[in-house]
């Protein structure tokens, strides 16, 4: 299954990523650098990239913006920089796109900055004023990228080593630490009235996302996890900042309340199916989409929803699944094909697939209900759309 992607997607991308390189500039030089790499703005060198490359030929963003040195964080990471991983086919050593690849290095989706410049225009402004709230919100999402990637031991995203990988653990968090911390600066500066709250609502998605994260974690312990208690982690890790990302842009620019919680209401819905979309990924979404290895959640035992789904199911398929994931040695290739067969056996894909298209349906009633220009609510619709209709 394809999508194209929206044209929001686009306008997000040239009116964000420039105010996003901007406000980079503002961390300090040890942890620039490392977010500049895990944001696609620069290679392990600190060059930018050109044409989809990374090297001496690209520009430096700033003289701090040198390579990587041995991370001095301590006790949160090794004293010098890890091997650096096999990057994916098409790319250098150092995460850059070779000449020819298909992608770019680094290149993210821009999804959550385009629901932002939606939300100001759902209020009747013009896009551009949305912009810092949209830059937040990025912030606040690669925060939340930079430290899964090392919770979850993951080695490779946006088709390029991960930032850990490269820089050290310790680096890393402080990263992801300083972009969350200038996400509310940047909200906070803007003297509007509105501006409070804005930061308010951001700072709400950032406590839901960390407390999905926990659960998250806290689920790998377990062999108990109910659907129900994956659907509530969901919903806080991955729906509350896409519920914010929805409704962040019109309420900095003061749209009346019955706006912002409409939008809210629908960003909620499609962080949902969003998440259930990105849990199907994990086990048999392509390397070439999803920028990981194929069946990653399955070789770390995730308590992803079409597993959790699988496993609550109470089949013989259900019990085969549980022994084979509880085993106490690594999976194989082989355990991971059957593992993924017997979550589809047990209907955990059926599943996952169904109750994505309930959770759009409740976006789409959402975006119904919600009075905005109805280009914008089309778009809205779209973006919904492309977010459950990626590749697996």
């Amino acid at each position: 299954m394809t999508a194209v992607m929206p044209v929001g997607v686009a306008t997000a991308r040239d009116l964000v990523g420039p105010a996003m390189a901007t406000a980079i500039t503002r961390l300090s030089p040890e942890v620039r650098p490392v977010a500049a790499y895990h944001l696609g703005l620069a290679g392990v060198n600190g060059h930018a990239p050109v044409n989809g490359r990374t090297g001496s030929e690209g520009k430096a963003i700033t003289s701090a913006s040198a390579g990587p040195t041995a991370p001095r964080s301590a006790g949160l990471g090794p004293t010098t920089p890890p091997k650096v991983p096999k990057p994916a086919d098409g790319h250098a050593a150092d995460g850059s796109a070779r000449p020819g690849a298909t992608k770019p290095a680094g290149s993210g989706k821009a999804l959550r900055p385009a629901l932002a410049l939606l939300s100001a225009r759902a209020a009747e402004a013009p896009p551009e004023r949305g912009v810092p709230a949209a830059v937040a919100v990025e912030l606040v999402h690669n925060f939340s990228l930079l430290h899964d990637d090392i919770m979850d031991g993951d080695q490779e995203r946006r088709h390029r080593p991960t930032a850990w990988t490269v820089y050290g653990i310790g680096a890393a968090i402080l990263a992801g630490d300083a972009m969350l911390a200038l996400a509310q600066n940047i909200l906070l500066e803007d003297k509007a009235p509105q501006s409070l709250w804005a930061a308010r609502c951001l700072s709400v998605a950032v406590q839901r996302l960390i407390a999905g994260q926990g659960a998250d974690l806290a689920f790998e312990r377990r062999d108990d996890v109910t659907l129900a208690e994956c659907q509530e982690m969901a919903g806080d890790k991955t729906a509350a900042l896409m519920a914010c990302a929805c409704s962040i842009g019109a309420i900095h620019v003061g749209a009346p309340p019955a706006v912002a919680m409409g939008l809210a209401g629908f960003g909620a819905h499609a962080g949902q199916a969003f998440q259930l979309t990105d849990d199907l990924l994990g086990i048999w979404g392509s390397p070439a989409v999803t920028g990981k290895p194929v069946r990653s959640d399955l070789r770390a035992r995730k308590k992803s929803l079409p597993v959790v789904a699988a496993l609550t199911a109470g089949t013989a398929a259900s019990a085969e699944l549980a022994a084979l994931l509880g085993q106490p040695d690594p999976l194989s290739e082989d355990d991971l094909v059957r593992a993924a067969g017997l979550v589809e056996e047990a209907g955990g894909k059926d599943w996952t697939e169904n109750e994505a298209a309930a959770q759009l349906a409740s976006a789409h009633r959402c975006l119904a209900e919600t009075p905005m220009p109805d280009d914008v609510r089309a778009e809205f619709a779209g973006i919904a759309e492309f977010i459950t209709a990626r590749q697996w």
